[in-house]
């Protein structure tokens, strides 16, 4: 069927869409007997004002013309058969069976259940979760989000007491936002406060050098709800691909199963550092459309997840490139982009400012950029705050985006203040710039040494190594496990790498997430760790970690 560029054709309109079940052999799911289903369940009949006669007969009632008894569910209506087949495939291995494993665990320990269990705690390296893992927040955006939510604070008659707790700047940063929010229990505007925008929109335009719109900027509840609502846009059948890689962060499969399109998968090379490779993209384009997918869109995380690669301008450059000629919208995920520990070999770049530099316009090249407020180093991952930027979007696939998003109808505002305290932060001669400039460095510099010495650990390991971590916050050992082990895994029915990580968390309280749940290279096993936990702890980890590998080659050992 003809299809519209970007644009979910089944957004045009309200009203429902339904097709055929027999229009394709693999379709997870489909509406097509909800016509007929509407149909047969007829309308409420309008009451009639009942006589005397007819109010004690039960021909007074209401008169509902419903769905004959055959129809009707025998037991329960929804049952796992029940269920869209595409929430059933859905699959996000970062909270998946080891982290609930880990939350059972969990509620042992804090219920004093624990004894028989060989450690005293559960250590979550399976998520990027900072705060979790005891990192502090960021004193001037908890102090202005302190001052927003209890408006007294701003009121003028208290600001002798206020100012013996909050500094100066706080307090007027605090009460020029609240002009422009009002409440932060009320609803925004569903793009986002304009006023926020317009401070995401200078903060692109500071980093890239080249104008930004903040118009064409979305606030969301996060990077994920962003790239899902993109996804869901350029998804407008089940045959539309798009391109993930491999290994890829559990979002991307997950949103595209559940909007019923193709993941289509392109390899990063882990001897050339996690690398994306134009050429390889290329190959996944050409296979995927000879088999009849319509492909569609890029994904590319950058620094990445869960490699912890950082990409180069002339890699960038390449897969821009490539986008054009191949008419593909690229969707840039970037929310690691302060994560970034070895700038003066490998810098960070956006994909904006590359496209820009190449003398691109918004004529050539269909671009979404995100940005979080989870990552870098505020970690505020439950304020849920983010934003995504559009460029060379056609006006009405814009006008369907935010359609999309007044469903929602608004991300939360706090998690938008944060966004604004992010890109708008503390700046030099005020008040509170030193602090805030001490606590960003310090993490930063905590961070980039965690990562090193976690790297340099793994590698020490028995058949395991490690790239080091350029940007992000995890590492992606392989890991090479003895046939023993791997048949004993095929026996539990897992991959070995699930295997392996459900042991470590078993005999260690450590959580991991397995490689496998990232997809992978066929015939390679990896796992993800975050390099979060305390440094003050990263020995014991480290030799928590090390001990139980040894224990366990051993066990396996051919």
């Amino acid at each position: 069927m003809p299809t519209m560029s970007f644009c979910n054709l089944m957004l045009r309109s309200a009203a429902p869409t339904y097709r055929s079940v027999a229009a394709r052999s693999r379709q997870p799911w489909s509406f097509a007997n909800a016509a007929a289903a509407s149909r047969s369940m007829g309308t409420l009949r309008k009451p009639v004002a009942p006589t005397n006669a007819e109010a004690v007969s039960s021909a007074a009632r209401i008169h509902i013309n419903s769905v004959s008894s055959s129809n009707k569910p025998k037991g329960k209506v929804l049952t796992l058969d029940s269920l869209n087949p595409s929430v059933k495939q859905a699959e996000y291995a970062v909270r998946g069976e080891l982290a609930i494993r880990a939350e059972q665990l969990r509620a042992q320990l804090e219920a004093g259940k624990g004894a028989h269990l060989p450690f005293n705690q559960i250590t979550n390296c399976n998520i990027g979760n900072p705060q979790q893992l005891n990192q502090q927040p960021i004193s001037f955006l908890r102090q202005v989000s302190a001052l927003l939510e209890y408006p007294p604070l701003l009121d003028p008659r208290n600001e002798d007491l206020v100012l013996k707790m909050f500094p100066k700047d706080a307090i007027e940063r605090a009460r020029s936002m609240a002009q422009e929010i009002g409440s932060v229990g009320s609803y925004s505007h569903s793009q986002g406060i304009p006023a926020i925008r317009r401070s995401v929109a200078k903060f692109i335009q500071d980093r890239d050098g080249f104008p930004s719109d903040p118009d064409q900027i979305f606030l969301t509840a996060g990077a994920s709800p962003g790239v899902q609502t993109v996804l869901q846009a350029i998804i407008s059948h089940p045959n539309v691909g798009i391109l993930i890689p491999i290994p890829q962060y559990p979002l991307y499969t997950a949103t595209i199963g559940l909007c019923n399109g193709v993941a289509v998968p392109y390899y990063l090379d882990e001897k050339a550092g996690w690398s994306v490779h134009a050429d390889e993209v290329r190959r996944a384009v050409v296979d995927a459309r000879a088999q009849g997918t319509d492909v569609r869109a890029l994904c590319i995380i950058n620094p990445g997840n869960p490699t912890g690669n950082v990409l180069s301008r002339k890699d960038m450059q390449d897969l821009v490139q490539v986008c054009v000629e191949e008419k593909l919208v690229l969707v840039a995920d970037e929310v690691y982009q302060t994560n970034v520990y070895d700038p003066e070999r490998k810098p960070w770049f956006s994909f904006k400012k590359v496209v820009r530099e190449m003398g691109l316009t918004e004529k050539d090249i269909e671009l979404v950029s995100f940005h979080s407020i989870s990552k870098g180093m505020l970690g505020e991952c439950g304020r849920r705050g983010g934003y995504f930027e559009c460029f060379g979007i056609e006006p009405e696939v814009k006008e369907q985006l935010y359609k999309i998003a007044s469903i929602s109808l608004c991300p939360n505002v706090q998690g938008q203040v944060a966004v604004d305290l992010m890109v708008n932060p503390p700046q030099p001669g005020s008040e509170s710039y030193d602090l805030y400039s001490t606590e960003m460095t310090y993490l930063f510099e905590s961070l980039k040494r965690r990562a090193t010495k976690l790297a340099a650990a793994f590698n020490q390991l028995e058949g395991v190594s490690c790239q080091p971590a350029e940007g992000a916050m995890y590492l992606f050992p392989r890991i090479h496990l003895p046939a023993k082990a791997e048949a004993a895994a095929q026996a539990a029915g897992k991959p070995a790498d699930a295997f392996y990580v459900m042991a470590l968390l078993e005999a260690t309280g450590v959580c991991m997430v397995p490689g496998s749940g990232f997809l992978q290279e066929p015939g390679t096993w990896h796992f993800r760790c975050t390099f979060l936990p305390p440094e003050d702890q990263l020995d014991e980890f480290i030799g928590k970690v090390g001990k139980f590998h040894q224990q366990f080659m051993d066990k396996y050992r051919d």
